[in-house]
């Protein structure tokens, strides 16, 4: 369904990290959820968001034409992928764990390594990646106009037609209306005392507590926006360098950013390596201090969790931090 569209006087972003200027929002969202920005050369509409979600399940956007955006980001698998490395266009595995994109307006950059600064930046990689969906943006705006039906949907909506860049706008729009929330947390911080009963409520006092997961995934959006070192890859040959690919400072080698954490059930494998299949494996891993190495992130440290803590912990973040409603979309039908 179309989001409701509040347009506000202009309000810059927190921290100065997008370079345009944003005055509109996506406010039509659930308990617990920001106001998601969006960009004033990109205004939202029903029209977009239709165009959006038909191109983002389309495999007629990869060069092949064997593979979507919707292949790897399954509304039935968390709006991500069950494997932890994904096969693209031509059957060879993704190099990271395919993240999901709920709640993905919320993010202020893109990419495990934060190598894209907006959605409609993040759009374009994939489609052109050799891996994942191998198309020259030229081919792609050729194909695009000899189907008739997006043919007339982008002229209706766009003064210049198919494009690139409209491709991009279109599929930003789209997925800017993924959204989930009304977690049982999110009760709690909205008033509702008795929401965070039992073992859960314990979990979440661990979760802000001892084990000090909220220094960086701060509530309510649960991420810090920045990138950490948490000792994940380090088996990988070559290691992957994370944010050092983007800064070249050596100091940044093995940081990724920080996810978000709604409906951490459905996203399983975790880490940008995928390397733990469970979430009793991920409180192990922080429980134990992560993996060390020279750029270990100082918030990293050995928890020294009981059975039971780990134990409540995991309730906290299957039970407590699970969304109300979920977003599920109907693959809608392509034009032709």
């Amino acid at each position: 369904m179309p989001r409701l569209i509040l347009l506000l006087l202009l309000v810059l972003l927190p921290e100065p990290v997008a370079t345009y200027a944003q005055s509109t929002f996506v406010s039509d969202v659930p308990l617990g959820i920001d106001w998601i920005i969006v960009p004033d050369d990109n205004p939202q509409s029903a029209a977009k968001v239709q165009l959006g979600k038909q191109l983002f399940f389309d495999p007629r956007l990869s060069g092949n034409g064997t593979t979507s955006c919707a292949t790897c980001h399954d509304p039935n698998q968390g709006w991500a992928d069950n494997q932890r490395f994904t096969a693209g266009a031509h059957g060879e595995p993704t190099v990271r764990n395919v993240p999901s994109i709920v709640n993905v307006g919320l993010h202020r950059t893109f990419f495990w390594d934060g190598r894209a600064r907006s959605l409609e930046e993040q759009a374009l990689s994939p489609l052109q990646n050799p891996i994942e969906m191998d198309i020259d943006l030229g081919v792609l705006e050729d194909r695009l106009k000899s189907i008739g039906g997006y043919r007339q949907q982008f002229e209706a909506i766009f003064p210049d037609g198919v494009t690139a860049q409209n491709v991009a706008r279109s599929l930003a729009a789209f997925q800017r209306t993924i959204v989930a929330g009304e977690t049982l947390y999110d009760r709690f911080r909205g008033g509702h005392a008795d929401a965070l009963d039992g073992e859960i409520g314990i979990g979440s006092g661990l979760f802000f507590g001892k084990a000090n997961c909220g220094n960086c995934h701060i509530a309510k959006v649960y991420t810090d926006h920045q990138f950490h070192n948490i000792g994940t890859g380090l088996d990988s040959l070559p290691q992957d360098r994370g944010l050092a690919d983007q800064t070249g400072r050596q100091e940044d080698v093995g940081k990724f950013r920080t996810p978000l954490l709604r409906d951490l059930a459905l996203t399983a494998p975790y880490f940008h390596d995928g390397s733990k299949a469970t979430l009793e494996e991920v409180v192990d891993f922080y429980s134990e201090g992560g993996g060390k190495n020279p750029n270990l992130d100082s918030h990293i440290v050995p928890l020294k969790l009981t059975p039971e803590e780990k134990k409540a912990l995991v309730t906290f973040l299957r039970e407590g931090l699970r969304s109300k409603q979920y977003p599920q979309v109907e693959k809608p039908q392509l034009p032709e």
